[in-house]
């Protein structure tokens, strides 16, 4: 995508951009926080943690795990359109549900205690759905060091916290993010509704319609 679009229109994103995008982010995270746990909010998180994790990979290292919690937020006002290739319109809600969350079982004794997070999502939209997702890991980050004796508290690193999208859209935002919490945004763009090449029954008309927005410089 070629810079912010106008309100209200459609970027459609072509894989190979965004692709693109993440592995040129990468770069940034490997040096600036270098994390050894993903969290995707699913399920716009899921495809950019998946490609995010073969740029982090280090030959020394194990794959970085991909941990999925499920927060709900959009709300559906129109059917599919097959003959554009357009997504479902969608509303931005106001609250956040939270349908699924991390499998704490496969992350050892003490889950989140001295870990460098990485929350993935695909867009920074209204950032109410990634201050919450903050909100609640710093809440079970504080009820895990609880439950360590307080003279073994200082033995275990800082916990960090940060947050990638593979897009930040520029606008005023309803939740916020700490200061305590890095941010790498993969692209800044406009206030528009991006129908991303993971969501589509149509890969070959969205890559058509994606080429030409480029070639029309959109």
């Amino acid at each position: 995508m070629a810079g912010p679009s106008a309100p209200g229109t459609v970027d459609d994103g072509h894989y190979e951009d965004i692709h693109t995008t993440i592995g040129r982010t990468a770069a940034t995270i490997k040096a600036e926080f270098n994390p050894d746990i993903m969290i995707a909010i699913g399920g716009g998180g899921f495809f950019p943690a998946r490609v995010l994790r073969t740029f982090l990979k280090s030959d020394s290292k194990r794959n970085i795990p991909i941990q999925a919690i499920g927060l709900s937020l959009y709300e559906e006002l129109g059917d599919f359109n097959g003959l554009d290739g357009l997504a479902n319109e969608e509303k931005i809600g106001k609250e956040v549900i939270r349908t699924q969350w991390l499998d704490f079982s496969t992350l050892g004794a003490k889950p989140l205690l001295g870990r460098r997070i990485l929350i993935v999502d695909e867009v920074d939209d209204s950032r109410t759905t990634l201050g919450y997702a903050v909100a609640e890991l710093k809440k079970d980050i504080a009820s895990q060091l609880e439950h360590v004796p307080e003279d073994k508290r200082a033995s275990y690193p800082k916990t960090e916290l940060a947050i990638f999208v593979v897009h930040n859209k520029l606008k005023e935002k309803r939740g916020s993010i700490p200061d305590d919490v890095k941010y790498f945004s993969g692209e800044d763009i406009g206030d528009a509704w991006v129908d991303y090449p993971w969501e589509q029954q149509d890969i070959v008309l969205h890559n058509s319609l994606a080429a030409q927005q480029k070639a029309a410089g959109l």
